[in-house]
């Protein structure tokens, strides 16, 4: 599985990424962070993935090759598991949420793709 997460800072905000993020997942509310749009980025993604296999509420796999995944939200937070999901596919994520001003945060490296990029 290759996490992504999703957040938006409110204006003047810039807090430590990896405490915000590690917040996020236990699914608590973090001061400084904009209540996203939860439905109509759901409602996008749906719409950007249209060719893959809903599987149910908040999983995709991937009907025509490699790749699923999972999406869990919060009222501030996107994060998506990714499972044998190419590199392409999780680029396609990060862009869907840039639109929404979500810049990506992953984990695993640990980098937020944003333009104050430490």
């Amino acid at each position: 599985m290759y996490e992504l997460l999703f957040w938006q800072y409110q204006d003047g905000i810039y807090l430590n990424h990896h405490l915000v993020y590690e917040a996020l997942v236990e699914q608590q509310e973090v001061e400084g962070l904009e209540t996203l749009p939860v439905q109509v980025i759901i409602n996008r993604i749906n719409k950007v993935f249209d060719s893959w296999e809903k599987v149910d509420e908040n999983s995709w796999k991937n009907p025509n090759g490699k790749g699923a995944f999972h999406i869990n939200t919060t009222p501030q937070s996107i994060q998506i598991d990714c499972y044998g999901t190419e590199g392409k596919t999780m680029d396609l994520l990060a862009d869907t949420l840039e639109e929404f001003k979500c810049p990506l945060y992953d984990p695993q490296k640990p980098v937020r793709y944003d333009e104050f990029n430490e």
